[in-house]
């Protein structure tokens, strides 16, 4: 073992002896490495990894004493993937999850949807809405498997907004009938109105473990009482949970669709716009010059009523107006220069779960396979950022393949900078797994 590699890997066991324990340094040798950068690979490499992070990655034999070796035979070294928008909560219809279902049961297929989501080579992601901050700090103290998570903890909604989950316009909401919802109780979400119930509300959300703030701020598909149409919250309340996000040094990320819904979340210094299936040039152009994140779901917005099973209910007109209309803004985000991620928001059952992959397929209508892979690793990484000192996993980069890096590892068979769809079939072309320096699946 070389004198650097000695250093090295003593500086890293230091940082690291607890996730270390009593296992070995890995040497991966004879790998093709995608960087999450570049879109040339570094070819015939060796990545040394030291505890739960990368320790060294060269073009040089690496003799590395004590090391496991393992001969990656030529295969893609790549970083995990970064799901933006997920709700590891949500693994039924959302109303079984959230009213019906004993909660014992609802975190118990919450466990099983983490580890599934890990196994499809997901080793972080974003969620945004629903009380995940307990399965977050068990899946980082060890005790069940899954990505890392930056939680958003209960999202943040007006009365008849996004967030508004009664199913009955029959039912008055708890502000007339001083009875709890259920949604709240549990924390799913907050609906509040007015400037000091929504500062209350984000600062809950703050409290209870969250990263990043949820507000919905515009019509969706699944709820049922708001027109997709319609603008939800005012430039006051918005900016009064833009304010209690920036004094925690985090940001606030909103559900929003159409033009009216997104330029009021500018405004308010709103940095992550989710979904904005119906946006125009004029409002991606302006995005594109302040830096805001666009987090669309090409795959999700392309399935039919059929498809998701909700034909004959309030979502499935809500649903084909979707289909229409969000291709045009796939096409011009990418030629208007917009930092666009890479989220699913595929919550539901599991074999609904199981269509995340999918998402590549969707996207190579509108991107090249790099521009792809950079937004599911490092551009995804850079959105986490955003977090500031809230962001939970500051060791090392995420999303890329460099000296300091986690170590969180693909191995996939074939490169699929040439072949988009190696990524669509996780469960036959990823043959290595890691998360954090552990190995959690190899069939090599």
């Amino acid at each position: 073992m070389s004198v650097r590699l000695i250093v090295l890997a003593l500086a890293f066991a230091a940082s690291t002896t607890e996730a270390l324990g009593d296992d070995f340094p890995i040497l991966f040798t004879n790998v093709n490495v995608f960087d999450g950068v570049n879109e040339e690979l570094i070819e015939n490499a060796n990545v040394f990894v030291v505890g739960n992070r990368i320790a060294e990655v060269s073009t040089e034999p690496l003799a590395a004493a004590n090391a496991r070796i393992i001969d990656g035979g030529g295969r893609t070294l790549m970083p995990g993937l970064i799901d933006s928008h997920v709700h590891l909560m949500i693994n039924d219809a959302p109303h079984l999850s959230i009213y019906e279902k004993p909660w014992p049961y609802v975190g118990a297929q919450a466990v099983a949807g983490a580890e599934a989501m890990l196994l499809r080579g997901f080793t972080t992601v974003r969620d945004v809405g629903g009380p995940v901050v307990g399965l977050k700090d068990a899946i980082d103290q060890g005790f069940v498997k899954g990505p890392r998570v930056l939680p958003s903890g209960a999202f943040i909604s007006q009365t008849s907004g996004h967030g508004d989950l009664a199913t009955s316009s029959a039912k008055l909401s708890p502000y007339f009938t001083g009875i709890p919802d259920k949604a709240t109780l549990f924390g799913w979400g907050f609906v509040a109105d007015g400037v000091p119930e929504v500062q209350k509300a984000a600062r809950e959300v703050l409290r209870t473990g969250a990263t990043q703030i949820k507000v919905m701020a515009g019509g969706g598909v699944s709820s049922y009482f708001d027109p997709l149409d319609t603008t939800q919250y005012t430039l006051e309340e918005l900016k009064a949970i833009v304010v209690e996000a920036e004094h925690w040094g985090t940001y606030v990320a909103a559900h929003a669709y159409t033009d009216a819904a997104v330029q009021l979340c500018i405004d308010a210094g709103i940095k992550s716009i989710e979904h904005g299936p119906f946006l125009t040039e004029k409002t991606l152009k302006r995005m594109a010059k302040e830096d805001i994140w666009l987090s669309p779901q090409a795959y999700l917005f392309g399935m039919t009523p059929e498809e998701l099973n909700i034909v004959g209910t309030p979502a499935e007109p809500k649903m084909r107006q979707v289909n229409t209309d969000s291709d045009v803004v796939m096409k011009l985000a990418g030629k208007l220069g917009v930092k666009v991620a890479w989220g699913t928001d595929l919550f539901g059952p599991p074999a609904k779960q199981a269509l995340q992959p999918l998402e590549f397929r969707a996207r190579a209508r509108y991107f090249s396979n790099v521009e792809i892979l950079r937004q599911a690793t490092s551009l995804n990484a850079e959105l986490l950022k955003l977090s500031g000192l809230r962001h939970p996993y500051t060791e090392g980069a995420l999303g890329v393949i460099e000296q300091g890096a986690y170590a969180d590892i693909i191995l996939v068979d074939g490169n699929p900078l040439d072949d988009i769809e190696l990524m669509v079939d996780p469960a036959t072309n990823f043959r290595l797994i890691m998360k954090d320096g552990v190995i959690y699946k190899n069939t090599l």
